[in-house]
C-alpha cells in the first residue's frame, strides 16, 4: 500500500515544479519492476531497485533523509533505463523521479572536485557548442589514426591511470562529420513526394555516426520524403537531462524550439532513440505556464522507425542474406513504447532472418554516459547481453539508438568474437536504417 502522506507533504509539493506528493505515492510497493531493473538483478539490494530509489528520493524530499553521499550513490547507479515504468502496474513515471532527483542533487550536493571539474567540461563546455565537439572530435581522430593509440595503450599508461577500460569505449570518428549537412534540404527520390520530414542531426552523432545520419536521409529519400536539416539545431539534451543538469537542457532546448519552429513538416524524425524520447518529452524542462510550445514541438516528433512503418516503405528492397538479432533501446521501448515498427522493418527485407534474443528488452549498459562514469556495472550486462547475441547464431545485432551502437561494438571486440570461432566474420552492429539503406535497389 501507499505509504501515507504526511502533515504539509501536500504544501510543499504544489509549491514546487519537482514531483509531487501523488507523483511518489502511485508506487504501491508490489516488486513487480525487480526483475526489470538491472541494477537490482547485479546486486539484489532494495537501495538499488525503483521502488527502493522512490522511497529513497521521498525521505530526502520530507527531510527524513540526508541527501550525503550513499543517497548520490544510489541514484548514480540507476541507468534510467525506464524498464521499470513498462513492468508498473500502477503508472509510476520513475523516469521524471530519477531526473528530478539527480536535478536536486546537482543543485544541492558538492560532488569531489575532480567529478565536478569533468562534469563542468562536459556538460557545460562542450556539449552545448558544436564548434568544440568538431574541435575534440578532430584531435581524437588524429589521436586514433597517427599511431599515438597504440603507442599509448602498449605503455601500460591506461592501466596505471585506471582508464584502459574506458579508452576502449572510444569510437573512431568520422573522416567527414555531419555539420556539413545542416541547412540543406534532400529531395525525395523517384518523383512523388509523399512527406516533408525535419531531421534531427544530433551532437556527438555528427562526428562519429556522420554516415548512419547520411545513410537515415538516403532511405527517407528513397521513400518519397523531402529531408530537411534546420541549420540552428543543437544537443537534444537528453544527456544534462539525465544528469540533472536541466538548466543546460533547457537552454537547447529552447535552441531547438526556434531551430524547428518552421511550418510544413509532417514530422520532426531522429534515428536516436535518447534523442527522440527527450524531444518527445520537452515540455516537462519548462514551468506550467510554458509549455504548450513545447507540446506543440513534442507531438511532431517521430522516431525514424516509427515514422517510417506508418508512412510504409515505397522503395524496392534488394535481397540481403543476413541473419540478425535486434536489442531494443530502452529509451525507443521504455521511454517511447515503440518496439515492433523496428521489428517490422527488419522482416520487409528479403533474405533476412531476425533471431529474437533472450532478453532484448534489457540495457546493453550505454545509458549515455553510464559506461564511463559506473564502467563495471555497464560492462557486467554489457558481458550478459553479448552472451545472448552469440546464443541466437545471428551475423549482426541491431539496435535503434547510436549509443547502443558504440556499447555494442564494444561487446563484440571484448566478449564475442573471442567465443567464436577465429575463422567465422565479426558480428556486426548495425542501425536499423543502415540495414534498409544496405538493401536499398541501387539505380
Amino acid at each position: 500500500m501507499p505509504v501515507a502522506e504526511p502533515p504539509g507533504a501536500q504544501d510543499r509539493s504544489r509549491s514546487s515544479e519537482g514531483p509531487q506528493w501523488e507523483d511518489y505515492a502511485r508506487c504501491i510497493h508490489c516488486g513487480l519492476c525487480l526483475n526489470h531493473c538491472p541494477t537490482y538483478r547485479l546486486w539484489g539490494r532494495e537501495a538499488d531497485s525503483p521502488r527502493g530509489r522512490i522511497r529513497q528520493m521521498l525521505l530526502v524530499d520530507q527531510g527524513q533523509l540526508r541527501l550525503g553521499e550513499r543517497f548520490v550513490q544510489h541514484m548514480d547507479r540507476c541507468l534510467d533505463c525506464r524498464a521499470c515504468e513498462t513492468a508498473c502496474p500502477a503508472g509510476v513515471e520513475y523516469g521524471r523521479l530519477i531526473e528530478a532527483a539527480r536535478a536536486r542533487i546537482e543543485q544541492h550536493y558538492r560532488r569531489p572536485w575532480l567529478e565536478r571539474a569533468w562534469r563542468r567540461l562536459f556538460f557545460r563546455t562542450l556539449l552545448p557548442h558544436p564548434q568544440r565537439i568538431a574541435q575534440v572530435a578532430r584531435l581524437l581522430r588524429f589521436y586514433q589514426r597517427s599511431g599515438l593509440q597504440r603507442l599509448v595503450r602498449a605503455s601500460g599508461l591506461l592501466h596505471l591511470l585506471g582508464v584502459a577500460e574506458r579508452e576502449r569505449l572510444l569510437p573512431p570518428v568520422d573522416d567527414e562529420f555531419f555539420f556539413s549537412c545542416l541547412g540543406r534540404t534532400f529531395p525525395p527520390l523517384g518523383g512523388r513526394r509523399r512527406a516533408r520530414v525535419a531531421f534531427f542531426a544530433g551532437c556527438v552523432a555528427q562526428v562519429l555516426f556522420a554516415r548512419l545520419n547520411r545513410a537515415t536521409i538516403r532511405v527517407l529519400q528513397a521513400n518519397g520524403c523531402e529531408v530537411v536539416v534546420p541549420a540552428g539545431q543543437r544537443c537534444c539534451g537528453a544527456l544534462a537531462v539525465h544528469a540533472g543538469v536541466r538548466d543546460v537542457a533547457r537552454e537547447l532546448a529552447v535552441t531547438n524550439l526556434q531551430a524547428f519552429s518552421v511550418d510544413g513538416f509532417d514530422a520532426l524524425v531522429t534515428n536516436a532513440a535518447g534523442c527522440g524520447a527527450t524531444l518527445k518529452e520537452y515540455a516537462h524542462l519548462f514551468p506550467l505556464s510554458e509549455r504548450a510550445r513545447a507540446g506543440a514541438f513534442a507531438a511532431r516528433v517521430r522516431d525514424v522507425t516509427e515514422f517510417l512503418a506508418e508512412l510504409g516503405l515505397s522503395a524496392p528492397l534488394r535481397e540481403v542474406r543476413l541473419r540478425v538479432t535486434f536489442q531494443d533501446s530502452c529509451h525507443l521501448l521504455h521511454g517511447q513504447r515503440i518496439g515492433e515498427a523496428p521489428r517490422r522493418l527488419i522482416r520487409s527485407v528479403p533474405g533476412v532472418e531476425l533471431v529474437e534474443m533472450h532478453l532484448a528488452d534489457s540495457c546493453c549498459g550505454s545509458a549515455g554516459i553510464y559506461n564511463l562514469t559506473q564502467t563495471e556495472a555497464a560492462f557486467a550486462l554489457l558481458r550478459e547481453k553479448m552472451g545472448y547475441v552469440r546464443a541466437t547464431g545471428a551475423d549482426a545485432v541491431l539496435t535503434a539508438n547510436p549509443g547502443c551502437m558504440l556499447q555494442l561494438r564494444a561487446g563484440v571486440d571484448l566478449f564475442a568474437n573471442d567465443a567464436r570461432d577465429p575463422a567465422a566474420r565479426p558480428i556486426e552492429v548495425l542501425h536499423v536504417m543502415e540495414l534498409l539503406d544496405r538493401a536499398r535497389a541501387k539505380d
